[in-house]
């Protein structure tokens, strides 16, 4: 079963629940994903569907090639690898040039994983990059505040460790995001609860990685606007009965009129 598909990061917003609770929402845009290559254990040694998205401009020979089996009608931009176990059956996957939609991965509710590029940010110092505090800012230390401070030991070891968090460039680095929540399903869009990395228009993948049973849906739209019609409906409603009131008051009066000339 095919438990992953790739979007790209649209705007961040804001949704409501059913019981009134607000939460904030990523949109994700994932259009119709065409399966350009299927890999068996037999010549592979595992199993993955392939996936395309995007257009490129410009594509090369060898991305036509790779692509001719699958029908698709521009070269795609990027290309992403669903794995899937090892005792998949073949004759249930889509075949090769098959479309899949949001809706055949996902649906509200799901749990799952994001994985995306995060936002770069050039090079920081250890304040922003690492939440270090900083020195103080009195004693002496006017031009402390922000510094990293000691870097080593003493003669032993005598030499900085490996992986010592220091300034350094921040950010364009692979993030996944755990255990977010699907909300909303539509055609080309997903709705995500939370905040996923990655700027607008850059690349996700969406693993699905269970099920939540206490799933509260999204309060709809719809349902506000069926309440508005129906209120509409209702003073339409009463609006005409006042006018036929008032019809029947002016008759009266007529023949009231009529038997007084008499």
């Amino acid at each position: 079963m095919i438990n992953a598909i790739i979007g790209k990061k649209q705007s961040q917003s804001q949704r409501f629940l059913e019981d009134g609770t607000r939460i904030p929402v990523t949109e994700v845009y994932v259009p119709a994903t065409p399966v350009v290559l299927i890999k068996n254990i037999d010549k592979d040694g595992y199993i993955a569907l392939q996936l395309a998205h995007g257009t490129k401009k410009h594509p090369s020979k060898a991305l036509l090639g790779h692509i001719r089996g699958a029908n698709i009608k521009v070269a795609p931009r990027f290309l992403r690898e669903v794995r899937l176990d090892s005792d998949s059956d073949l004759e249930t996957l889509p075949k090769v040039g098959d479309i899949l939609k949001a809706s055949d991965v996902l649906k509200p509710g799901d749990i799952v994983d994001v994985v995306g590029v995060s936002k770069g940010k050039g090079y920081a110092g250890v304040v922003k990059r690492h939440h270090f505090k900083g020195g103080p800012r009195t004693h002496g230390q006017s031009d402390r505040e922000r510094a990293p401070g000691s870097i080593g030991q003493t003669t032993t070891p005598g030499r900085v460790y490996k992986g010592k968090r220091m300034a350094g460039r921040m950010g364009q680095e692979r993030v996944s995001v755990r255990n977010l929540k699907i909300v909303d399903v539509l055609d080309e869009k997903v709705v995500v609860k939370g905040l996923i990395p990655g700027s607008v228009n850059s690349l996700v993948m969406i693993t699905k990685m269970g099920e939540d049973k206490k799933f509260v849906p999204l309060y709809k739209e719809a349902k506000i606007e069926e309440t508005a019609s129906n209120a509409a409906d209702a003073k339409g409603a009463k609006e005409d009965q006042s006018d036929k009131v008032e019809k029947v008051d002016e008759v009266e009066k007529a023949g009231e009129g009529k038997e007084n000339i008499k």
